[in-house]
């Protein structure tokens, strides 16, 4: 056991010094702007527009301003993949069978990077796994969703996606969170007179799983990116009552009391999930209850 501690001691500090930068890149994230010191790059823990996640590479350490956190390449990795140090520690120095996938994280900064090879519904089993272990079932997700096939840089990967008002896709699956350009919200026409505002792919699907009776009698965006607030204010004054349902976060609660100040017609019903982080989050303390 003392020489199992030891071996896992050093190859913690052997893997401290890996490049944050190098890491990123193996999980498929790139920088948006670089300089002698630093590097920034678009958030791999979120949708965001804009940079704020930055790589000292002086120090071998990153920040992410968004969500208020940072630390060394241990660190990130491990909260990207969501997995143990020792797994954390196998994925960098090489060795990532132990993923379902068996594919890294891609962020693709240019439409021409993807290219959709297949849009089908969703039957990989590991797809269905990983929606099942967010409290989803496949009917639901079907209903929204598509199993996406896409190529990048000659290599083949496979996502549940959504696709948005432009044609892009937001792409999830257990080991990464991403999105094809160009980037949008999903907006979902139903000709009701009553909104619901989504954050996120999952938000929808587990409000879906949560209050079909809601959804049918509802439009729908979701917005994709917290960053598209302004861009859907457009659409309010046909709707008789809105209905939100973002994220319990900072950035969730910022855009809440903008958009309930700008506009009288707004529910803000993240209450329904106000000791949870979203309403996913929420889901699938429910389902544990269940067991």
């Amino acid at each position: 056991k003392t020489h199992w501690l030891m071996k896992r001691k050093i190859n913690c500090e052997t893997a401290r010094n890996f490049s944050v930068e190098k890491a990123l890149e193996k999980l498929g994230h790139f920088p948006q702007k670089t300089s002698e010191k630093e590097a920034w790059f678009l958030s791999p823990f979120r949708s965001e527009t804009q940079a704020s996640f930055k790589v000292s590479k002086t120090k071998n350490r990153w920040y992410d301003h968004g969500e208020g956190i940072g630390g060394n390449v241990i660190d990130l990795v491990s909260m990207v993949l969501k997995c143990t140090i020792s797994e954390t520690l196998e994925f960098i120095n090489g060795d990532v069978s132990y993923f379902p996938f068996q594919q890294p994280q891609i962020f693709c900064s240019t439409e021409t990077e993807i290219n959709i090879s297949k849009v089908q519904n969703i039957t990989h089993p590991a797809l269905i796994q990983y929606l099942s272990a967010r409290g989803i079932t496949i009917s639901v997700a079907n209903s929204y969703c598509k199993e996406v096939w896409y190529t990048n840089k000659y290599s083949q990967y496979f996502a549940i996606g959504l696709q948005n008002e432009k044609s892009g896709w937001e792409f999830r699956n257990k080991i990464f969170k991403n999105s094809s350009s160009p980037k949008s919200f999903t907006y979902i026409h139903n000709h009701n007179k009553q909104l619901i505002i989504l954050e996120g792919l999952f938000d929808l699907l587990s409000l879906a799983t949560l209050k079909p009776r809601e959804l049918k009698v509802s439009d729908i965006i979701v917005l994709n990116s917290i960053a598209f607030i302004k861009d859907v204010e457009i659409h309010f004054a046909k709707y008789e009552c809105i209905h939100l349902y973002l994220d319990n976060d900072l950035a969730g609660q910022k855009a809440t009391l903008y958009l309930k100040k700008n506009h009288k017609h707004i529910i803000d019903r993240s209450d329904t999930y106000k000791y949870h982080e979203d309403l996913n989050d929420f889901l699938c303390y429910e389902k544990r209850k269940e067991i």
